[in-house]
This record gives structure tokens, C-alpha cells and sequence, in this order.
């Protein structure tokens, strides 16, 4: 089998670069994914512990004051919903970082009279922008009485932010920004892309059935999405088996392929995650929907979205030929240069 590598803008290696992130700043970024996976987690707790309005209003927790009081009504919840709050300021905190590190690092790679990486403090300044807007849906959220569509809104606000830094995260490993070249055929990208879409309409469809459920996020909360639960569950259900289907045959079609061990990783990667996730969705339906299972449902489901998005990134590097033969080739290749 040839080499299917696909390379473009190759006139592009001669130009200066910047080239990857250094460590630190990566570890910015991931630390930015891994807050935006946890807001999720602990926003779901807040929910499912009918803590929802444990603060009544917004910006402050309760009329003239900021924090919780004593006087308060709503007991124990009002310390995980304001817990969550402040959350919500270490998420700023490392949005803030991540876009002054991508500054500072473009300012430190011209200095040095090479070109910086423009999309790098694009992507940096997503976090930021967006936990900006997440602030202002929370405070919608509880103005609203924690309608259903706010509150699913304001998940998949965090599902896109989280694509976003795992996209950061990928890009700032990369050598460079271009040449742009790919490690399998046209025909796997365009499957990686459905499994793209199908993965963000399980999400969806999930969040569908949540706020036709039971968990409100309040007990005094009685409007719901008007859909049928078992209906909803039933086509999430149907939505994931289409997901499993189409994840088995892009297994088996980079294994004839021959893809770069990278790639077929990332796809094993996603299976197993998307059993487990599997595994624990059908124990909660049965369990009658206990807040544990829940929970570790929804964190699961963000790891799912992780993991397609990686296997989609595994097969694109940004960089030179060299880089990428090196690490990303065909596995037929790397064992004809190895003979």
C-alpha cells in the first residue's frame, strides 16, 4: 500500500515558524479542558441534588448578599449551587491564562523574528468568551426557574467550549498551522466527520430526555419539556446504536486500510469509552435514574465527545512532511522503511 499522506500549502515549510507551545502553556490549555469537563460535572450535581435554585437570584445568592446566608431557606443546597458559582471564577481564571500565555508567547516567537501562530490565540481567546457567556445563561438559568431549554442550553454551551479546547489543545502540539496533511483517505475523514455529527446529536437528544425527566435541578420545579420520556429515551437510544455502528466500522475500515497505529488507537479509545458510557446509560434507567449514575453519565459523556473529536484530530497534522512521517505514516509504510 502507498503512502496516502495528502499534503497541501507545501511551499509554506520554507517560512518561519513558531512551532509547538511550550509546556507550560500547553499545560494551560489542558487545564482549561479539564475545568470546562469538570463545570459540567458539578453543574449536573448541582442539578441532580435538587440544588438548582439553593441560590434564588442572581448575581447575588440571595437578596442583599453575595454569599449564602443563615436565613436562608434552602438549607444544604444553597452551598452546592454557590460552590458552583464559584466554579465558575477558576474557569475565568484559566480562560484569563490561556489567552495571556497565547499573547505573550506570540510576542516572545516575533521577537525572535519568526511568524506566530495567529490561530493559536484565536482558539485561546474561545474560553474566555465563552465562560463570559456562561455567566450570563447561569444567571438566565436561575431567573428563569431553571426552564428546560435554558438549562440545556447551558450544557451544550459547555459540550462546545470543550470541543474547543480539545481542538487547542491538538493544534498547539502541532509543529506549525500549515502544510496540512492527512494520515488516512478521503473516505475515513468523511466517516470521522459523521461520527462527529452523530456524537453531537446524542448529546443533544440526551439532554432532550434529561429535561423531560425527573431532574429538575429543584424540587419545586414542575416544568418540563413536553416529550414523552420513554419516546425520547427510546430515540437516544437508537441515536447511540447508530453512533456504536458507524465507531465499529471505522475500526474496521482503518485496520484494512492499514492506518497509522495513531488513528486506530483514538478509535479503540473511543469504543471503549462509549461501551462503558453504554453500560452505565441502561443502569440508570433501571436504577430509576440515581444521582451517581447520573453524574458519572453525564462526565462519561463528555469523554465521549473528547474522544471522537481526537480520533477526527488524529488523522490531520499541521507541520512539516518529516514530522509527520515520523510519527503518523501508514502502518504498511512503517514496516516497508523498517525492512
Amino acid at each position: 500500500m502507498t503512502n496516502s499522506l495528502d499534503l497541501t500549502d507545501a511551499s509554506s515549510q520554507t517560512a518561519p515558524r513558531a512551532g509547538v507551545a511550550p509546556r507550560w502553556l500547553l499545560n494551560v490549555f489542558r487545564a482549561n479542558l479539564v475545568a470546562q469537563i469538570g463545570i459540567v460535572v458539578t453543574g449536573g450535581l448541582v442539578r441532580l441534588t435538587g440544588s438548582g435554585l439553593g441560590c434564588p437570584t442572581w448575581p447575588e445568592c440571595v437578596d442583599g448578599s453575595l454569599v449564602p446566608t443563615s436565613r436562608q431557606e434552602e438549607s444544604w443546597h444553597k452551598m452546592i449551587e454557590f460552590g458552583n458559582r464559584l466554579l465558575t471564577f477558576v474557569l475565568a481564571a484559566l480562560a484569563i491564562a490561556a489567552i495571556v500565555g497565547a499573547v505573550a508567547w506570540a510576542r516572545k516567537v516575533r521577537k525572535s523574528g519568526a511568524q506566530p501562530r495567529r490561530p493559536i490565540t484565536l482558539l485561546a481567546a474561545i474560553p474566555l468568551a465563552g465562560t463570559v457567556v456562561q455567566a450570563v445563561l447561569g444567571g438566565i438559568t436561575v431567573l428563569t426557574g431553571l426552564h428546560p431549554a435554558i438549562v440545556a442550553g447551558h450544557f451544550l454551551l459547555s459540550i462546545v467550549l470543550i470541543g474547543a479546547c480539545v481542538v487547542l489543545v491538538d493544534r498547539a502540539q502541532c509543529p506549525a498551522d500549515r502544510p496540512v496533511q492527512y494520515g488516512v483517505r478521503a473516505e475515513v475523514r468523511w466517516l470521522a466527520n459523521a461520527l462527529v455529527g452523530v456524537a453531537a446529536v446524542v448529546i443533544v437528544l440526551g439532554t432532550i430526555v434529561t429535561g423531560s425527566g425527573p431532574n429538575s435541578g429543584d424540587a419545586d420545579v414542575t416544568h418540563r419539556f413536553g416529550f414523552d420520556q420513554r419516546l425520547v429515551a427510546w430515540l437516544h437510544a437508537d441515536a447511540v446504536l447508530l453512533f456504536v455502528g458507524l465507531i465499529i466500522g471505522m475500526l474496521l475500515l482503518v485496520r484494512v486500510l492499514g492506518a497509522n497505529a495513531t488513528v486506530q488507537r483514538a478509535g479503540w479509545i473511543l469504543f471503549g469509552v462509549v461501551a462503558v458510557n453504554g453500560l452505565v446509560g441502561y443502569l440508570q434507567l433501571f436504577a430509576g435514574l440515581p444521582w451517581a449514575f447520573v453524574a458519572t453519565h453525564m462526565l462519561l459523556a463528555c469523554l465521549v465527545w473528547v474522544a471522537t473529536l481526537r480520533l477526527r484530530l488524529a488523522m490531520t497534522n499541521r507541520g512539516n512532511r518529516r514530522q509527520w512521517a515520523d510519527k503518523y505514516e501508514p502502518v504498511s509504510v512503517a514496516a516497508a522503511r523498517r525492512e
